[in-house]
């Protein structure tokens, strides 16, 4: 890869300590365990947290992806994006483990939610920039196998330097949960330290670059114009219906997994972290793997095959009744989650027409958000009605299922 490939794969490096740590794996299970009153309450506090991020999302990525693409501001909306989500990941530093603690620490991890996923677009739309169309497979395949790399990395100082030690170092308090709480602090440093050489080696694309408040203006009507114009190109509106659907699962399968896992097979802090580690390996050997072959199969048959995967591989791993089996069937299904994400970017990264990439990625995002909301809403009202965490978990199976009934039905052509 080229200079300014590497750069923009090291972004990934750097925000995937996020939702790793944040949303799946650390963060996401003390709120469930620490701080809310039972892991199934927890469970529906988090999803309409997840809920009311979600349309804050789908109402601004496309209106900040248009005013990238117009106002010339696609570097600088990114690095705020990162910024904010730092500061909002650290601020969860205060949240301890009492109910009282709730809003705060769901305030807090949902302003960082969103900044994190409106940072995405910018990024993501650096792609066609970065390297040739003919190897776009593999470089957002090998950038997606990097960010599970940095997951990984990250969840392995967390589990060193704060989670396990006992004492703990620097003074923590265990018994408030500070060297839990301190893994909010990690990632916010992470983010910032790692996240800096894309907005040196990536510049904005060269063009007029319109004043911020006339880019607005420009850009909400480009927005309107391009939403209603979408039932004109069937494949581009088909393929972001049906990534509006697997995506909703994927999110929700992110966000749940650890409170899954520790309010049914009763796994610790130190397990979870284990767990997370031994995930990422293999799901970032799926993803650089499947991006080595992405450009000999095709970014819509890879995303399909992972697809169908991971809905086999979910309804056994929800049938699952030992920790060993959780365990083996999760480690499998991790090989196929980064390839239904990195080749998604792919094919609308080769989808977008020339100009507009930052304003499809725009709508890359609203489709991956705007029923955001769902997934999460559906587990939260099933787990609820049921008081059964399984139950609620197994809405996402049926998300994945309906997007890949429907991408199957795209043909992957431009514009």
């Amino acid at each position: 890869m080229n200079r300014k490939a590497i750069a923009w794969a090291t972004f990934d490096w750097a925000n995937s300590a996020f939702p790793t740590v944040v949303s799946t794996f650390v963060i996401a299970a003390y709120f469930s365990q620490g701080i809310a009153p039972d892991p199934a309450t927890g469970q529906a506090q988090w999803g309409w947290m997840q809920t009311a991020s979600a349309l804050a999302i789908a109402i601004l990525s496309p209106l900040l992806g248009a005013i990238a693409d117009r106002g010339g501001h696609r570097r600088s909306l990114l690095a705020a994006c990162t910024f904010c989500t730092a500061v909002f990941t650290g601020l969860t530093w205060y949240a301890e483990p009492d109910p009282s603690w709730t809003l705060w620490a769901l305030v807090c991890v949902g302003l960082a939610t969103i900044a994190f996923e409106l940072g995405t677009v910018f990024y993501n739309s650096m792609l066609p920039e970065v390297t040739t169309p003919e190897h776009m497979g593999r470089v957002s395949g090998l950038a997606w196998g990097l960010g599970y790399a940095g997951g990984l990395a990250c969840l392995g100082v967390a589990l060193v330097l704060l989670v396990q030690p006992n004492p703990a170092l620097f003074g923590l308090d265990r018994g408030a949960s500070e060297h839990v709480r301190a893994t909010a602090l990690l990632v916010a440093a992470w983010t910032v330290v790692f996240a800096w050489p894309v907005l040196l080696a990536v510049p904005d694309p060269p063009g007029e670059r319109l004043p911020m408040q006339q880019a607005v203006a420009t850009c909400v009507a480009e927005t309107r114009h391009l939403v209603r114009g979408l039932p004109a190109r069937p494949d581009m509106l088909r393929f972001l219906i049906a990534r509006l659907f697997y995506t909703d699962g994927l999110n929700t399968l992110f966000a749940f997994g650890a409170i899954y896992a520790a309010g049914v097979h009763g796994m610790a802090f130190e397990e979870i972290l284990l767990f997370g580690i031994a995930l990422n390996v293999t799901a970032g050997t799926g993803a650089a793997g499947f991006g080595l072959l992405e450009d000999r199969l095709g970014s819509k048959p890879t995303v399909m095959v992972a697809l169908v995967a991971m809905v086999v591989l979910g309804a056994a791993l929800l049938m699952a009744d030992t920790k060993a089996w959780f365990w083996g069937l999760a480690m499998a299904l991790g090989i196929f989650m980064g390839p239904a994400q990195a080749a998604s970017r792919t094919l609308m990264a080769r989808m977008a027409p020339e100009g507009e990439v930052t304003l499809h990625f725009g709508l890359f995002a609203l489709s991956g958000r705007i029923t955001g909301f769902l997934g999460p809403a559906v587990l939260a009202g099933v787990t609820a009605a049921t008081g059964s965490q399984r139950a609620g978990m197994a809405t996402v199976l049926v998300f994945l299922g309906v997007g890949a009934a429907i991408l199957a039905t795209v043909r992957p052509v431009r514009g």
